[in-house]
């Protein structure tokens, strides 16, 4: 068995999009009517599809999961955050922990956790 994708749900699939290419350099490789399909193996899903299938709400924020991405560069990686997402809401800004690698966290426009972080 081989796990092949990370799902996300999101309200806009176009501006989540963009926001993952922006930062992430993520490309699509498959649209499929509210699926989208990225490089790397992370699919974006539309809200309305998945609380149609589940039959509940959406829970965003609710700190269950995050998306982990590495940076060797992150001071220059937060620097494009904030010029091209100034209103992204963080959970902490830059910080090292004390084993030394440096991180940080912050929610995507649809409240999915995402932590970028220095190799360790």
């Amino acid at each position: 068995m081989k796990l092949k994708n990370i799902m996300i749900v999101v309200k806009d699939i176009e501006k989540s999009k963009q926001f993952y290419h922006d930062l992430f350099g993520l490309d699509m490789i498959l649209d499929n009517d509210g699926n989208m399909i990225l490089t790397e193996g992370l699919v974006l899903q539309d809200e309305k599809i998945w609380r149609e299938f589940l039959e509940r709400e959406i829970v965003p924020k609710n700190h269950a999961c995050e998306l982990y991405f590495e940076e060797r560069n992150i001071e220059a990686f937060v620097e494009k955050l904030e010029r091209i997402y100034p209103e992204v809401e963080y959970v902490n800004r830059l910080m090292t922990h004390s084993w030394g690698q440096k991180v940080v966290r912050f929610y995507d426009p649809d409240g999915n956790l995402i932590e970028v972080g220095t190799p360790m």
